[in-house]
């Protein structure tokens, strides 16, 4: 079977290939797709060995050329690993970037390309930079009307005609009862049975400081912004759990997905356990098993094995076996 198909999970595109070297000395990928691009990869030998990234030509990449910045890893049989400086790099052609490799890769080996941003240059201007592809704010609104959320932002701000009072770790806030119950059953239920939260009119969410409930509550008004969604989603996503805010929670399950990374999936699949979010722990265990970053990070792996629930290290463990089992 020739080895020419990509797989991609997030914003790394691995490829896997099983013979390269004196009689094989050039290999091309099938397209792939991140961002709105179709993408390609080669590999050849000449003096040297240089990976080449680059997309596919389509009406999209020409009058939307991709910039791109990004990493390339490429690991040998031995497991040793050369990795790249931050490339950003205007990418038209295949003569537009080449990256050489200075370790052996004789056979298999596994090239690595993890986008760390994807912008469209701008076409007819000078000196602009391009306008990046991810995040996108408009994901983050609701399909209310400007003026809409504007009134309810001057809700939230102003505490205009507010009738909840809520006890932060470290502050309170006010809100309005209608709002919190239309977002959340567990909210509506403390205010539709008699329950002191109902004759105090006031909650305690302890758990929250005033800030990161503060971005809770504009998310529940339709205000929050990217960068506060961002800066308090691990936070957002406990009080979606526990305030059963369906939205917030897949909202927060889809961010944290869209950056695995080495840094931080462990510590995304203990979240996605704890949340039962089953999207994201596929996402995790694909990208330690399936794309083989298990290995970069061993001596982290027996930190969480020794911490983690045991019925996730049982279900990893199943995993592992799957993936290493003879074929």
């Amino acid at each position: 079977m020739v080895d020419t198909k990509v797989e991609t999970i997030a914003r790394l595109a691995q490829w896997k290939i099983e013979s390269f070297g004196p009689t094989v000395p050039y290999r091309r990928s099938d397209p792939f797709k991140i961002g709105i691009w179709n993408w390609h990869l080669s590999v050849e030998k000449s003096r040297a060995i240089y990976v080449r990234l680059f997309p596919e030509p389509s009406r999209v990449a020409k009058d939307q050329p991709p910039i791109a910045r990004f990493v390339v890893r490429v690991t040998n049989a031995a497991r040793r690993p050369y990795i790249s400086p931050v490339h950003e790099r205007l990418l038209r052609t295949s003569d537009d970037f080449a990256c050489l490799i200075d370790i052996n890769i004789q056979g298999r080996f596994v090239i690595d390309v993890e986008f760390l941003d994807l912008k469209i240059c701008p076409l007819n201007s000078q000196g602009g930079e391009g306008s990046s592809i991810w995040p996108s704010e408009e994901t983050m609104r609701n399909l209310a009307t400007q003026s809409t959320l504007k009134s309810l932002s001057r809700m939230l701000n102003d505490s205009l005609l507010a009738d909840i009072t809520i006890n932060t770790a470290d502050g309170k806030l006010h809100a309005h009862r209608a709002m919190l119950s239309a977002s959340s059953p567990v909210f509506h239920s403390m205010f539709l049975h008699d329950l002191k939260e109902k004759e105090s009119s006031t909650i305690e969410i302890e758990d929250m400081t005033s800030e990161s409930c503060t971005a809770l509550l504009s998310y529940i008004y339709g205000t929050i912004n990217q960068e506060d969604f961002w800066k308090h989603r691990l936070t957002l996503l406990g009080a979606a759990n526990k305030y059963d805010i369906t939205d917030l929670k897949e909202s927060c399950e889809e961010s944290l997905l869209e950056d695995i990374n080495l840094g931080n999936v462990l510590e995304r699949l203990q979240e996605a356990w704890l949340y039962q979010l089953d999207k994201l722990k596929k996402g995790c265990l694909t990208y330690l098993l399936d794309f083989g970053k298990i290995y970069d990070v061993r001596e982290e792996m027996n930190e969480f094995f020794r911490k983690a629930d045991r019925e996730l290290v049982v279900e990893i463990f199943q995993d592992l076996l799957a993936v290493w089992k003879p074929a």
